[in-house]
Formats: C-alpha cells, sequence, structure tokens
C-alpha cells in the first residue's frame, strides 16, 4: 500500500508532496515541489510503475521476474530480458572488472549457501571447506544490449543486490525529470538520490546511520544536491555460525562472507546506481586498498571500521575530513 500527502507551501502557489509505498522487501519514498496546477496523482501513479518494473526485472526473490528467467536458463542459448535489466548487468559488469572482481553479481549460489538467499537454507554448507572463488563476470555472461538478450557461457546464479535498489532510485529521479520537476529527494531503504533544493530553500539533509545493529542512531548528516548516496554494511544483515559474525556481503575473490574489520562503506555518485555498486565493491576491497581505489577513481567514500569494539571513519573526498 502506498501512502501519499500535499501540503500548501505558505506564499507560494507551489505543493509539497511526499509519496512512499512498497518495493524490493522494503520502502520507496519519494518529495517533490511542483506547482499548483500540476498533476500529482499521475506522478504518483508513475513512480509505483517505475520501482514495481524494477522489481519485476531483477529480484531474485521472484520466480518469474526477468532475473530468475535468467538464472534458470541453461548456458548457451539466448534469453531475452527487459532493456533495465541488460542495462544493468552492463554496468555491473565495468564496476567488476574496475575493482579486480570485487564486485561481482555471480554470487547467488553462495547468498544461498550461507542462508541469506531465497532458497531460506537454516545452516550454510560448505563452511568448513569454503568455496571456490567466482568467476569473472565476463567469463559468464554475454550482453547484447540493442537486442535485449543476454547468454550465459556457464551455468551461474546471479543476485543483484547489490546494485538493484540504486537503480531503482535512478528510476524514480527519470519519472521526476520526465515530468520537469526542479526539486526533488528519492530514495529505496538507505539509497538516496537527490536534485535542486527542499521547498524552504535549503539543501537536502541526509543521516549518515551508524552501523549498530541494535538500533538505529545517525552518526552524522550530510547536505546532497544533485547527487546520490548508498551505503553497504553489515549491520543489516548478518548470521552468527560457530560463534563468528558472518555479513551477507560475499567476496567473490574467496568464495565466502567478508569478515574483515569494515562495517560499513558510503559512497556519494552521480547515479545510485554507481553509489550502490561502488559501496559494495569497496566494503569488499576493504578500508586500505578501497580507500586507494576510491582515490584513484575520484569518490567520495567514508569508510567505518570497528576497532576494539570502538567505530573509527575515514574519508575519500568530501569525506576526507571525517
Amino acid at each position: 500500500m502506498s501512502r501519499t500527502s500535499i501540503e500548501w507551501l505558505r506564499g507560494a502557489r507551489l505543493k509539497d508532496c511526499r509519496t512512499s509505498g512498497a518495493t524490493m522487501g522494503t520502502r520507496y519514498t519519494a518529495r517533490f515541489v511542483v506547482p499548483e496546477e500540476t498533476d500529482v496523482q499521475a506522478i504518483v501513479g508513475a513512480l509505483a510503475a517505475a520501482v514495481a518494473a524494477v522489481d519485476a526485472q531483477m529480484s531474485n526473490w521472484k520466480a518469474d521476474s526477468d532475473l530468475s528467467r535468467l538464472n534458470r536458463a541453461a548456458p548457451d542459448g539466448w534469453v531475452p530480458v527487459s532493456a533495465n535489466l541488460a542495462s544493468v548487468l552492463v554496468r555491473a559488469g565495468e564496476v567488476g572488472r574496475e575493482t579486480g572482481n570485487a564486485f561481482n553479481i555471480g554470487v547467488g549460489e553462495l547468498v544461498d549457501a550461507w542462508g541469506f538467499g531465497p532458497a531460506g537454507r537454516s545452516c550454510p554448507r560448505n563452511t568448513s571447506t569454503g568455496s571456490p572463488a567466482c568467476r569473472p563476470l565476463d567469463e559468464l555472461l554475454e550482453v547484447d544490449l540493442p537486442g535485449r538478450r543476454v547468454r550465459k557461457h556457464a551455468r551461474v546464479a546471479l543476485d543483484l543486490c547489490g546494485i538493484a535498489k540504486g537503480f531503482g532510485v535512478d528510476e524514480l529521479a527519470r519519472v521526476l525529470d520526465r515530468h520537469a520537476v526542479g526539486s526533488w529527494l528519492v530514495g529505496i531503504d538507505g539509497e538516496m538520490r537527490a536534485r535542486g533544493c527542499r521547498p524552504d530553500g535549503s539543501p537536502w539533509a541526509i543521516a549518515l546511520e551508524a552501523p549498530e545493529d541494535d538500533r538505529r542512531t545517525a552518526m552524522g548528516v550530510i547536505e546532497l544536491g544533485d547527487a546520490a548516496i548508498a551505503t553497504s554494511g553489515d549491520y543489516r544483515q548478518w548470521r552468527v555460525i560457530g560463534g563468528e559474525r558472518i555479513s551477507h556481503t560475499m567476496d567473490p575473490r574467496t568464495g565466502a562472507p567478508l569478515r574483515g574489520a569494515v562495517a560499513s562503506v558510503t559512497v556519494i555518485a552521480p547515479t545510485c546506481t554507481d553509489a550502490d555498486a561502488y559501496a559494495t565493491a569497496l566494503m569488499v576491497l576493504g578500508a586500505e586498498a578501497g580507500r586507494d581505489h576510491a582515490r584513484r577513481q575520484g569518490l567520495d567514500a567514508l569508510f567505518v571500521t570497528r576497532e576494539h569494539d570502538e567505530l573509527r571513519k575515514v574519508g575519500t573526498g568530501l569525506f576526507a575530513s571525517c
């Protein structure tokens, strides 16, 4: 069920609109300012349709999604997919190449094996022997972007949890841009993107969540304008196995969940697709190698690490002074 509210701005013939609804196992939100005569319900409907389409295309929890069909398909045959899914697969491959396989969407079997996927396993398998490293996506997948089709070169289960929400946020942004809305803030869970400013003229303020699993608290606030922000962390989805805390984020290079000291990584980028993917990749790379990569790519990234039960923050770009 979606919720929508409209507030008239004092002294102006403008409406401050807010809407939200369920998607991708969480909720999307949108706040935007439009002139009095604007058909708000048309925008609200388009926003809901946009995230519903992404969920239907990229969810591995829906048996009839494009992604699930692709995962079930046998190797060597072309599989028709949506333009959205094809573009996300291409971008995922690019980030994977750039980060030395630290970002790899071919981790679906690992995610399932460790109990974090739709298979719903109550305990992991092969935890003592581990799993082989994931092959680079280029070796497994061929994407024909103009033809909107994909061919697998080997059996692989794709998981888009590290990029699909970011793409969904970008789809919300594209809806508002198509309707010529100049000021908005959209998000899915903690992934956000903004344009313009708040109704009172001040910048959009985004709270940075502290990586604590027993409560939701802010460790700071950042002003966001014409950019996107995303965070990857180990504090929302995790398990204790054999007395050890196991993150839901898989390291494709080792074939196992992350066990490092990095609690979260936040990235600011022009698009939320990139912010989402890079946050996951830098988390896998770790604080030192991740920070070096962020500097080389000119990324604004904040790393929060756990050291002796305390949180330590280091960053690059806009976060360099943290």
